[in-house]
């Protein structure tokens, strides 16, 4: 399946747009981690995919720059309101659900080693292991927090061509693929 084609098939699994990125164009920031707080985020020390314990910030930008393009999507849920919380926290479960469904299409597309982020913490366990204080059940299947790797995805978005703000009453969430160019099938 040709680029084209597979942003098509992860359209009709529910993805709003896509596009593919150089990752040296990729906007990192290690000031944006100080975002994953326990104040400002509710999967903080809560998931393998998240800060703390998901890793040093300069190991992950690293890591995700050991991969040469991106594949960033974003999924758009309207709302009844820009004060309707409910309705946000329903986008979020929705981003994780197609998140989910598309990560096995896409890895296969994109074959060999692929670094999978999405917005907030893993959703591969239904209850993350990290609250059992077990190491991670999947770690070959974790997603990562967007967030932890300190990327400015407002400035990604427009770099890609997509729309951080996709209108009045809407909620816009971000996952990426990274992977190297020459291994996709």
């Amino acid at each position: 399946m040709d680029k084209i084609a597979l942003i098509k098939e992860m359209k009709k699994r529910g993805v709003y747009a896509a596009a593919f990125i150089a990752t040296e164009k990729i906007p990192f920031d290690p000031e944006l981690r100080k975002s994953c707080t326990p104040k400002r985020c509710q999967s903080f020390g809560k998931n393998w995919g998240c800060p703390p314990d998901v890793g040093e910030i300069n190991m992950l930008i690293a890591k995700a720059k050991s991969y040469d393009s991106a594949l960033v999507y974003e999924t758009v849920y309207q709302l009844e309101d820009s004060f309707d919380y409910e309705g946000m926290l329903e986008g979020g479960v929705r981003h994780k659900q197609i998140t989910n469904d598309i990560s096995e299409l896409v890895k296969n597309e994109l074959g060999g080693a692929v670094l999978q982020l999405s917005a907030g913490g893993c959703t591969v366990c239904e209850t993350c292991s990290k609250l059992e204080n077990q190491p991670c059940r999947f770690p070959e299947k974790a997603i990562h927090s967007v967030s932890a790797y300190g990327i400015y995805v407002s400035k990604l978005a427009k770099l890609c061509g997509l729309n951080y703000n996709n209108g009045e009453n809407t909620v816009t969430l971000f996952g990426i693929f990274f992977f190297n160019e020459n291994q996709i099938k």
